[in-house]
């Protein structure tokens, strides 16, 4: 009895081993999705930065707008037109511009509501989207002066440091919800 259930067992890892192996090499044999460009995967990361901004703009309720985790931070409302007016600095430097320095801090007495909020977000990202699309891939590739230093780069990095600085205040929004005891609308689809 013992032995058949060893065999049994043995038969059941080997056929699973086979299987999975077939199943693997049959993976393998399927061609990669072939990539769009450069400019479109850049398009894609900052649409889907700007969308998850403006959700957490027109989803956190408009009485907690002011929240701030310690009197040091900016608001949620802060957060949000910084992330947003900051990207001005990026999306003039792929234009080979000079944003003013005005840009960088929305006023919060300029936005006073959710959807004026909403609406500032949207607009930026719409602008640097038609930027993104109006240069292309070998547009992607061409250097340009960057914002922060007296150094060249590709707008590739630029755009790539647009996205990460939005991201790093995406997740202090992250902070703001989860200490307020609500969950940001990213993280409901996974619960």
């Amino acid at each position: 009895m013992m032995k058949r259930i060893v065999t049994l067992v043995c038969v059941t890892v080997v056929l699973g081993f086979c299987g999975g192996t077939a199943w693997a090499q049959e993976k393998k044999a399927e061609a990669p999705k072939a990539s769009p460009g450069i400019a479109a995967e850049m398009l894609k990361q900052w649409n889907r930065t700007g969308k998850k901004l403006a959700e957490m703009a027109a989803d956190f309720p408009e009485d907690k707008l002011d929240y701030k985790a310690a009197p040091t931070e900016r608001t949620f409302a802060e957060q949000l037109l910084h992330a947003a007016g900051a990207n001005y600095f990026f999306i003039e430097a792929a234009r080979g511009k000079e944003a003013p320095d005005s840009v960088e801090n929305p006023p919060r007495e300029t936005y006073k509501t959710r959807a004026q909020i909403v609406a500032f977000i949207q607009k930026v990202y719409a602008e640097g989207a038609a930027v993104i699309q109006e240069q292309g891939d070998k547009g992607m590739l061409e250097t340009v002066k960057s914002p922060f230093a007296n150094e060249m780069m590709t707008r590739a990095a630029l755009w790539t440091s647009a996205i990460g600085h939005a991201n790093n205040h995406y997740g202090q929004c992250v902070v703001y919800y989860r200490l307020n005891g609500l969950v940001p609308p990213e993280s409901r689809n996974q619960q």
